[in-house]
């Protein structure tokens, strides 16, 4: 693991300089006023039943989700879309951690949860129920025992790795979802499981309640987990 952090990290230094003046530039711009309102809207609606568990998320929903994600890493500029790109299209076959795209990507995502942090700090408790609630579910269908094989990892190691595959965007998750070997061994974003249920807590004083039924936990979706 620290061969490969130093492997990463020296990647990452080498597109540092080539980018520092374009993220200069798009850090300067306000991300709440360079992201569409409807970005920020999420569905309205209950909680709903018991059997919610078995529903599928409302596309609005999960469409707003992923665009909010996509705001998140615009202000880091084009390198960090390309590399994320790179690692979606990369061939499973090789090792991630030589792939320099990963390097530039695992330095950015402290900026990364900065961004989505400032995006949705001001969003009402309905707004981040919704979000926690796409969240929880995208990390429920991915919480599969071949991906697990791929990334490793305790059960709270594994959660974190899908965190991961949920922060780098919906390209990289869907190719994580067709091909697990994509998934990035050892890689890790232990904020992304509960960064809504936590930025609610802090706001509102509670947890949100999703009403799904379901749990981003690791093995908890039995289905991912059948022998």
């Amino acid at each position: 693991m620290a061969d490969r952090q130093r492997r990463a990290g020296a990647a990452a230094g080498q597109h540092d300089q080539r980018d520092e003046r374009e993220r200069e530039r798009t850090l300067s711009v306000s991300p709440i006023l360079s992201v569409p309102p409807a970005l920020l809207v999420a569905a309205a609606g209950g909680s709903g039943s018991g059997k919610v568990a078995e529903m599928m998320l409302p596309a609005g929903d999960e469409e707003r989700f992923w665009a909010l994600v996509e705001a998140a890493w615009a202000p880091l500029g084009p390198s960090a879309t390309e590399a994320r790109q790179a690692l979606a299209r990369r061939d499973p076959a090789e090792d991630v951690w030589n792939n320099q795209a990963l390097g530039l990507v695992d330095s950015m995502l402290p900026r990364f949860l900065d961004q989505l942090a400032d995006l949705t700090r001001e969003l009402p408790a309905a707004d981040l129920v919704s979000l926690d609630r796409v969240i929880e579910r995208k990390l429920y269908d991915i919480d599969r025992a071949d991906i697990q094989e791929v990334t490793d990892g305790s059960d709270d190691g594994f959660l974190y790795a899908r965190g991961l595959i949920v922060a780098l965007g919906r390209d990289f998750y869907s190719a994580v979802a067709r091909d697990p070997r994509m998934a990035v061994p050892d890689g890790e974003c232990e904020d992304m499981p509960y960064f809504f249920s936590r930025l609610h807590h802090r706001r509102f004083a509670s947890f949100p309640d999703t009403g799904s039924g379901i749990s981003r936990e690791s093995a908890s979706n039995p289905v991912g987990w059948a022998s």
